[in-house]
């Protein structure tokens, strides 16, 4: 199909940052074909009017646990160690066959109602969230969650088989949509032996490393005290970050800690509403800019931030580091879009697929409608974007050329029986 969005506000790269320009942009297939004037002879099957609109490249969510929407509003107000081994963890082990499909499915309406098209997912259920993914119609890069202690530890073996097993049966699925990686879940949970196997299978499989590092002062100091080094000395030890690595949360960080990961290349996916609200901090991310570290931007799961939405994370990304740092130009709009784009596409090894609006590159685009009040006046939509933006503006929204969102329908996704199985999911798993 060809898509003309015909004089349309776009969200462009220009001179290394991002700025608003008004043109038209063409869609031939799964990509864009032209950013500017239509060019003669295209012809378009179906014409959007971009008068009111303004059309972003989709958010990438750099870290999220989908089928955690089942535990949403389930444990709120606790610190950390409370909320995980207390209360999540007992209710993931009643989780039943099937279960971690639907809360996937729930994720992947509530993330493109809000403009995101790209998710690094975390999991414990194979099979199911890759089945969803699919279905969603969304780009993805899957990876189920790896806990153990060695090569002889059998529940980490037959974790780490199963990874391995879905890598092979669902890679390049949904026409190539669908990617994966290897989760070690985290360095108190995973012993060196354990992550140093998992590395030398991703370098077999040939896949990157999804983690959680430095989320908890807890973490830090068990670690501390077992090893004398910090998560991130640890995690280098054993050659796991050798391999493209996406690091999520990363809030207690050392110079030495951030020289790693700008040494290494490693990747950061800050998620400062999840980290704020169980008393965790944020990460240092003006510093970790200004040291080179790529930084991405994720929501967490549902049950830590009760929300997927981009926008909001993208709002207290800017103005928490403003507040923190004293500066007004810490973390400005423009870097703060360009890390939940282009940052977190690069970050999951698709930036040259996705995460901006140009010619040649997948047509991951969401459609605003920014006639609403909190919009005008029109006087500067990139500051409009990272501060006023609730994401209900998102009234399109396509991936791979295809439309998944229409003016607020879902074309794939059964909306009414996807919130009807959560809700009876939920109902029994937390009738204990």
């Amino acid at each position: 199909m060809k898509l003309l969005l015909q004089n349309i506000k776009a969200l462009l790269p220009e001179d290394g940052t991002l700025a608003v320009r008004e043109c038209s942009v063409g869609v031939e297939g799964d990509k864009i074909a032209f950013v500017g004037q239509t060019p003669p002879g295209f012809a378009p099957d179906k014409t959007i009017l971009g008068e009111g609109r303004l059309v972003i490249p989709g958010l990438v969510n750099a870290h999220t646990h989908a089928y955690m929407t089942i535990f949403r509003n389930r444990a709120d107000d606790l610190p950390f160690n409370q909320w995980l081994f207390e209360n999540i963890l007992p209710m993931e082990d009643r989780l039943q066959s099937g279960d971690s499909y639907w809360g996937a499915l729930l994720a992947a309406c509530e993330m493109l109602r809000g403009g995101t098209t790209c998710y690094n997912d975390m999991y414990i259920s194979t099979d199911e969230n890759a089945r969803a993914a699919v279905e969603s119609g969304m780009r993805a890069v899957l990876s189920r969650g790896l806990v153990g202690e060695s090569r002889s530890d059998p529940g980490g073996v037959d974790r780490l088989r199963q990874a391995s097993d879905e890598i092979k049966a669902y890679r390049g699925a949904g026409d190539g949509r669908i990617s994966f990686c290897l989760a070690p879940h985290a360095p108190y949970t995973c012993a060196p032996a354990y992550l140093e196997w998992i590395a030398e299978t991703a370098r077999e499989l040939d896949v990157g490393i999804h983690i959680h590092l430095g989320e908890s002062r807890a973490e830090i100091a068990g670690l501390q005290e077992k090893y004398g080094k910090t998560p991130f000395a640890l995690v280098e030890s054993t050659g796991l970050l050798a391999l493209p690595t996406v690091a999520a949360h990363c809030v207690y960080m050392t110079q030495e800690d951030i020289a790693i990961a700008a040494r290494t290349g490693m990747c950061v996916a800050t998620n400062p509403v999840s980290n704020l609200k169980l008393a965790n901090g944020f990460a240092p991310v003006p510093q970790l800019l200004a040291a080179g570290v790529n930084v991405a931007l994720g929501t967490d799961g549902a049950a830590s931030n009760n929300a997927l939405n981009m926008f909001r994370e993208l709002n207290f990304l800017c103005l928490l580091h403003k507040g923190n740092q004293e500066d007004a130009q810490s973390v400005t709009a423009a870097q703060g879009l360009h890390i939940a784009t282009l940052g977190g596409a690069a970050a999951l090894g698709l930036g040259e697929q996705t995460g901006s609006i140009e010619p040649g590159k997948k047509a991951d685009l969401a459609i605003l409608n920014i006639r609403q009040s909190h919009w005008y006046p029109h006087s500067n939509l990139l500051a409009a974007l990272c501060y006023g933006a609730q994401g209900s503006e998102v009234e399109t929204v396509l991936v791979d050329g295809e439309i998944l969102l229409e003016d607020g329908a879902f074309t794939r996704l059964d909306e009414e029986r996807i919130r009807y199985e959560v809700q009876r999911i939920s109902d029994r798993i937390c009738k204990h």
